[in-house]
């Protein structure tokens, strides 16, 4: 009797998800993979889709931000960018009017000129300059990872902390609940005792697990005084300095920033800080120091989470590829690009564009692996140049095209960073960081395995069937 009831209650609950499913799926693909998933797996199905599957962002369940708050400093800051160098009609800024246009209504920022920006390559590089700028901080430092691991760089970051904060420097710090869960209590706990002020992203709790899991904050943030910002793909992490024993060195790119355009990165923070702590608003005039111009660059900051109201890293991406008239240049640790960025990949290509893709031969990930390989058939069928790099692992995220427009940020080119993750990206306009991408570009094309259409054909049975069963999964990855 009991058995029966449990199969009954059973039976209604996976009819309720099936329709819950019809009616709120965003794709037709991701629908149909995990209502085979449910169906299949009987109680483990739906237990990954109470975790896995759910589109928070369709029900505003993660809305978060005092929308008054965030319209007023979002607001200032558009206007101190009033008075940054912006020349709308010069012939880079005509060229990208769509994605300048598309990022102001998705994120609210406005292009901001004036700024001065370096271009950061792997750990050593970018762990100095980041040591550099706190060292030199005279009101807060700004942190967030999504990965923060102990080791050599924690403790140099953990010695400058307590430093600062004896000089009266306010120091935060945002670790994601997920990314960070092997960061130890005792860790935490000292840094908290210099004062730092450390809190994280939706941590791991029982009862929030089917809620909150597959949502990550996967930012990687650091500002100085409103004055000096760092963004882009390189976690807090010895892997960085000393190499993977499995994976060799990770190779990666960080943007340093100066200039007005930090502003928009503080605003981002703020928001998240002000999710993990809501009793203490940094949107006020406090935080924003109206910086000087030290420089040419034009900045536009885009972010994106389950809280937007669009899927706005995924916009910019598509829009830099389909507005593209000679080149695209992609590198990505994670391609598991979706239907629309494929589409758009595969159309550049057959127009005539230029499109070359760099990904990692070897992944962290074995299903992931697999799955990028599985688009490899039909991007090299339509003209795409696949580079795998052999030199470690590429973990970068960047972007460049025609020589007058750049991405460098947080964001995957995959269906978790376009809906799941919390993102952020800076778009630079101009020559000049533009080229030196598509140099570093050109320097890491000589440590990759180019992919040729016909061999890569005559692969093994066994690596297409692999490929086949990962791509299935591709939708709720």
């Amino acid at each position: 009797m009991i058995y029966s009831l449990i199969s009954i209650l059973y039976l209604i609950f996976l009819v309720y998800l099936i329709v819950h499913l019809a009616i709120s799926g965003v794709r037709p693909t991701k629908t149909l993979a995990w209502m085979i998933v449910i169906i299949l797996i009987p109680v483990v199905g739906i237990a990954l889709y109470l975790m896995l599957g759910r589109n928070l962002r369709k029900y505003k369940f993660t809305r978060r931000k005092p929308q008054k708050n965030v319209e007023e400093y979002v607001n200032e800051i558009n206007k101190m960018y009033d008075d940054t160098r912006v020349d709308y009609s010069s012939v880079d800024m005509q060229q990208n009017r769509k994605l300048i246009h598309l990022i102001s209504k998705n994120s609210n920022f406005l292009p901001s000129g004036g700024n001065k920006l370096k271009l950061l390559t792997d750990g050593p590089d970018t762990f100095s300059a980041m040591m550099e700028a706190m060292e030199n901080a005279r009101l807060f430092i700004h942190v967030q990872f999504y990965i923060y691991e102990e080791g050599e760089l924690a403790e140099k970051f953990a010695a400058l902390f307590k430093r600062k904060i004896e000089e009266g420097i306010e120091v935060r710090l945002i670790i994601d609940g997920v990314g960070s869960r092997n960061l130890s209590r005792s860790y935490i706990r000292r840094l908290q005792s210099f004062g730092v002020q450390v809190l994280p992203f939706l941590p791991l709790r029982f009862w929030g697990i089917t809620t909150w899991i597959n949502y990550r904050n996967h930012r990687k943030i650091l500002i100085v005084d409103d004055l000096i910002g760092f963004i882009g793909g390189i976690n807090l992490s010895d892997k960085y300095i000393k190499g993977d024993p499995q994976l060799g060195t990770w190779h990666d790119h960080h943007l340093k920033l100066e200039g007005p355009s930090v502003s928009s990165l503080q605003a981002v923070f703020a928001m998240d800080w002000l999710f993990v702590n809501p009793s203490e608003d940094l949107l006020k005039p406090k935080y924003l120091s109206h910086p000087e111009c030290p420089g040419d660059d034009i900045v536009q900051i885009v972010f994106s989470g389950p809280d937007s109201d669009f899927s706005s890293v995924q916009q910019q991406y598509f829009t830099f590829i389909t507005q593209a008239e000679k080149y695209v240049y992609l590198v990505n640790s994670y391609l598991i690009p979706g239907e629309p960025i494929l589409e758009a990949l595969t159309t550049a290509a057959l127009s005539g564009i230029d499109v070359r893709i760099m990904v990692p031969d070897q992944s962290d990930i074995f299903i992931v692996k697999w799955s990028i390989r599985s688009y490899f058939e039909s991007l090299l069928d339509a003209g795409v140049k696949i580079y795998l790099y052999q030199d470690g692992f590429l973990h970068s995220k960047t972007l460049v095209a025609d020589d007058n427009i750049s991405s460098i940020g947080t964001a995957n080119l995959d269906i978790r960073s376009f809906e799941q993750n919390f993102e952020v990206n800076a778009v630079v306009y101009g020559q000049e960081m533009a080229t030196r991408l598509k140099e570093s570009f050109e320097r890491d094309s000589a440590k990759c395995t180019i992919l040729d259409k016909d061999t890569y054909r005559d692969r093994p049975l066994s690596n297409r069937i692999i490929e086949g069963f990962s791509r299935m999964l591709s939708p709720i990855l």
